[in-house]
């Protein structure tokens, strides 16, 4: 079963997330350094934002309601898609990369339950992976919900959030590591 990796890592990221920070106060979940780092909050939250913008399109896919976009039948543009961004979003790549509006987490500090959130986040999550398993095995092919030109197969996408999840969280844990070195 393909999606069974995929579980078995989003339950290991599910872990660490929850066993990092889940006993944190309000104050250190929300920490910053400064103006321009995102809070633990705010690293937790945009995770929620990109993997729910997920949703809809599986749930197109599902019901045989998605229409793909003309770039998805050159399968030289899907693989190169998929791979960049995979690239791009390994937790050892450096390079800071600028998101997408769509995705960028809120400002203030209305997220007071975020770990909890992210938790039951992390549950659907699991589901819509679970019930992908047909959806995989055909390879369908999806546009990226920030952009609908750039398109990579479902395969990708998981492998995306998986490892877009694993790079927020050594961000977040480096942070709350500076968080402590400050007290």
């Amino acid at each position: 079963m393909k999606t069974q990796g995929f579980i078995n890592r989003l339950d290991e990221l599910t872990l660490k997330f929850n066993k990092t920070f889940g006993k944190l106060s309000e104050r250190e979940i929300h920490w910053k350094p400064d103006a321009d780092t995102w809070s633990i909050a705010q690293n937790l939250e945009h995770l929620i934002l990109i993997n729910e913008s997920y949703f809809p399109i599986i749930d197109k896919l599902r019901n045989k309601d998605y229409k793909k976009p003309f770039t998805a039948k050159f399968g030289f543009l899907v693989n190169f898609f998929g791979n960049a961004i995979l690239k791009s979003v390994q937790p050892d790549t450096t390079k800071k990369t600028k998101t997408f509006s769509i995705w960028k987490p809120s400002e203030s500090r209305l997220s007071e339950d975020i770990l909890s959130r992210f938790m039951e986040h992390q549950e659907k999550l699991k589901e819509k992976i679970l019930a992908s398993e047909d959806l995989l095995k055909q390879n369908v092919v999806i546009s990226s919900p920030a952009n609908p030109k750039i398109v990579y197969k479902l395969d990708a996408a998981f492998k995306i959030i998986l490892a877009h999840e694993q790079r927020h969280f050594q961000q977040a844990k480096k942070l709350l590591e500076i968080q402590q070195s400050n007290l």
